[in-house]
């Protein structure tokens, strides 16, 4: 069984980098990890097959601070009425500020806590091919793959561009 290893390419643009993460999907290789300086929304939508789960957590958590608010809201009013003025108990307008700040509040907390997750953060070790020039004015490509496998993704790398191509341990 071979070893697997982190093919780490340098690119001097953006539009090189994308030129090789299209040629690395026509081949197969989906094992990608990519640093650069700037975000790039093409990228990332060829990175990620489908949304972020961050957006289904945050829809669940507001329509749960809705039915939150309208338990709350209603059941307090039931349980202690007050009567004024042959007003109904439980009137709905009042409650909607009531309402509204529970959505947000529970959305917003659900929001940076599934991203946190889902993101895996924090990293406390830099991750494997990270180099500081990737922040700075180069783009990085990160490949695992067998070592089997690392010539020919050598090759694609430098026919999409790749300025250094370095190999690590995985």
């Amino acid at each position: 069984m071979s070893e697997r290893i982190d093919l780490i390419g340098s690119f001097g643009n953006e539009h090189q980098l994308e030129h090789c993460i299209e040629t690395l999907h026509r081949e197969n290789f989906k094992a990608l990890r990519v640093y650069a300086p700037i975000p790039i929304d093409k990228v990332v939508a060829k990175l990620y097959d489908r949304p972020s789960w961050v957006r289904l957590c945050v829809l669940i958590a507001g329509i749960s601070g809705v039915i939150t608010a309208f338990v709350m809201t209603i059941g307090t009013s039931l349980e202690w009425n007050l009567i004024t003025g042959g007003k109904p108990v439980v009137s709905i307008p009042p409650y909607l500020v009531i309402v509204f700040e529970l959505m947000v509040l529970f959305s917003a907390v659900t929001a940076f806590w599934s991203f946190v997750l889902i993101s895996g953060m924090p990293e406390f070790e830099s991750p494997s091919g990270y180099k500081s020039r990737f922040s700075g004015d180069e783009f990085g490509l990160v490949i695992r793959c067998d070592e089997n496998d690392a010539s020919k993704l050598e090759n694609l790398l430098r026919e999409a561009g790749a300025q250094e191509i370095e190999r690590e341990a995985a």
